[in-house]
């Protein structure tokens, strides 16, 4: 007797009017709307529609670039965008079930900052909060903020000693970033809050807690100034493409997200995180590892290839990605995305190639063709993300046990 088939988790990466750099001189592209709050109202609602676990937001601290590690001086694509933890709080009161994380640089921005942001996320989208850390190795991005040099740094560096000093470097910064956010979200316990009138006390301060986190670039005093987040712990992703990034994951955060592209890259990358949980003795934690996949999704055989054709056309060059890009049909979409779930990925994160086109795709054909087969929700269970992805609301690190 065989097994029913795993249930899937399904997030998409929302970047501007998508992630084909042409994408947004599609008729149905609403560029115009990019900086509103009504356009991502809608992407979101489109996403909610579909039951998916959450959306991510994309963010950077310089202008979009088609070079990984330098600007760019191009003017026909999308340059400039919103706050990624703004946009999340104005969109978090329109849904009621979705997750919502935004992107957050680690190496630019003080954690504190962010813990108290990602904080009040949580309480304004009462549960459904999350964080996408990232670093980042451009000097042009240094430049905005003066307090630090980064070395010039190519892709093609990353294999060097020097290169793999860096990156080893920003990811241990990242490491301890999430640790000193995770302390400060534990740094008032659950009911540090007394609220009574009667007696005139409002708080406990005995509740309140020092994290006196120390890093090798920043140290944290703490209490936080935000109360406990409803979830306790907001969810902690980050992408991951090689050993040190894996290692972050593995270390610090719920989900990753990993480009493999066969399932046999994804049973691999999937060991790897495996073996580095067990190293830093999270063995028995749940952490997702989501597969990343950029989508051109049609209904009828040939269309999405057709079409990523037109918009190369228009970009002038064939669009190339870190992660693998899927054009097809749901059905086949539906078939990778098992196939992939096999060699044990537990969600994925789609990144929709034009999001007027490929978003209401994702949620119109692929869910309901993951539906029939079993593998996807038919309504949303649960009422905070840690929910939806199956994971306890943590304990208090500082709470003493009576």
């Amino acid at each position: 007797m065989s097994s029913s088939p795993s249930p899937l988790h399904l997030a998409v990466a929302l970047d501007g009017a998508g992630w084909h750099p042409a994408a947004w001189r599609e008729p149905v592209a609403r560029p115009g709307e990019l900086l509103t709050a009504a356009y991502w109202a809608d992407l979101v609602a489109e996403a909610e529609h579909g039951l998916l676990d959450f959306v991510t937001i994309e963010d950077a601290l310089g202008l979009q670039s088609s070079s990984p590690t330098e600007p760019d001086g191009r003017t026909d694509q999308v340059r400039g965008r919103l706050d990624a933890v703004l946009i999340a709080a104005r969109i978090a009161p329109l849904t009621r079930h979705i997750g919502v994380v935004p992107t957050v640089i680690a190496t630019h921005t003080e954690p504190f900052h962010i813990s108290k942001a990602i904080a009040t996320l949580d309480y304004v989208s009462t549960g459904r909060a999350g964080v996408r850390v990232q670093v980042s190795a451009r000097q042009n991005e240094a430049a905005h903020f003066g307090r630090r040099t980064i070395p010039p740094f190519r892709v093609e560096d990353y294999g060097t000693p020097t290169g793999q000093e860096l990156v080893t470097d920003l990811f241990d910064e990242a490491a301890d970033y999430v640790e000193a956010v995770r302390g400060l979200w534990d740094s008032w316990e659950d009911d540090a809050e007394i609220r009574d009138v009667a007696t005139g006390r409002f708080i406990d301060r005995d509740k309140l807690h020092y994290i006196d986190f120390e890093g090798r670039r920043f140290s944290v005093k703490g209490p936080s100034i935000t109360p406990r987040p409803p979830q306790g712990q907001p969810i902690v992703s980050a992408l991951a493409h090689a050993t040190v990034p894996y290692r972050l994951v593995a270390r610090a955060a719920d989900v990753g997200y990993v480009t493999p592209h066969d399932a046999g890259q994804a049973r691999a990358v999937v060991e790897e995180i495996r073996a580095e949980q067990t190293a830093a003795g999270r063995g028995d934690e749940t952490v997702h590892v989501f597969g990343d996949l950029v989508v051109f999704l049609d209904d009828a055989p040939g269309a999405a290839e057709a079409r990523r054709e037109r918009l190369d056309a228009l970009a002038g060059h064939p669009y190339t990605s870190d992660a693998r890009i899927f054009t097809g049909t749901p059905t086949e979409l539906a078939d990778l995305l098992q196939e992939l779930g096999e060699a044990g990925l537990s969600g994925f994160r789609l990144r929709p190639a034009v999001a007027g086109h490929d978003l209401p795709a994702i949620t119109r054909g692929l869910v309901p063709e993951l539906q029939r087969r079993g593998v996807f929700r038919r309504a949303y269970e649960a009422d905070t993300l840690r929910g939806l992805l199956g994971l306890a609301r943590p304990a208090n690190r500082y709470a003493t046990t009576a």
